[in-house]
């Protein structure tokens, strides 16, 4: 152990650096969730906004923890998480959330686009972690099924409409 890299990890270089890039870009996503989904939240209105309302908060909580997670398992593989407001507003790369009021139906088309974008990414890092990481697998599956369900959630207020 040195001075510039307290904490090892149990993986190879190389697989760590494959690992690392997976839980950092899931890192910035989740926390860029996080902060568009409680914007969101303040400036929803409509005739469902409570519903709507109420269910952007259970969508923070998700991505809240989850992030932590991922900033934790990053750790312990030995590389130091990146959740620095400057670093999720450069790389996250989700659709943006246009600032004021925002109806109700605006708000869950938007989650809906956001968690698309999210649920496809995670499907990819899940196939680039099988080789290098199935602990991280195993959390990133784990993610993916929990936005998933989410994502099922936000289309059924859609549907038929």
């Amino acid at each position: 152990m040195t001075s510039t890299d307290p904490i090892t990890g149990p993986l190879n270089s190389d697989d760590r650096d494959t690992t690392a890039r997976a839980l950092q870009s899931t890192l910035v996503e989740l926390i860029a969730l996080h902060l568009t989904a409680k914007q969101a939240h303040w400036n929803v209105v409509g005739r469902f906004f409570r519903d709507v309302h109420l269910q952007l908060d259970e969508l923070v909580t998700t991505a809240r923890d989850f992030a932590d997670s991922v900033a934790e398992r990053s750790a312990a593989i030995g590389v130091p998480p990146d959740g620095r407001a400057d670093t999720v507003a450069a790389d996250a790369g989700l659709p943006k959330l246009d600032s004021g009021w925002r109806s109700d139906r605006d708000v869950v088309e938007y989650i809906v686009q956001v968690l698309e974008t999210m649920i496809q990414r995670l499907r990819a890092r899940i196939d680039e972690t099988d080789k290098t990481d199935q602990v991280t697998q195993d959390l990133l599956i784990a993610i993916a099924n929990k936005l998933e369900e989410a994502h099922w959630m936000w289309q059924a207020q859609l549907a038929g409409s």
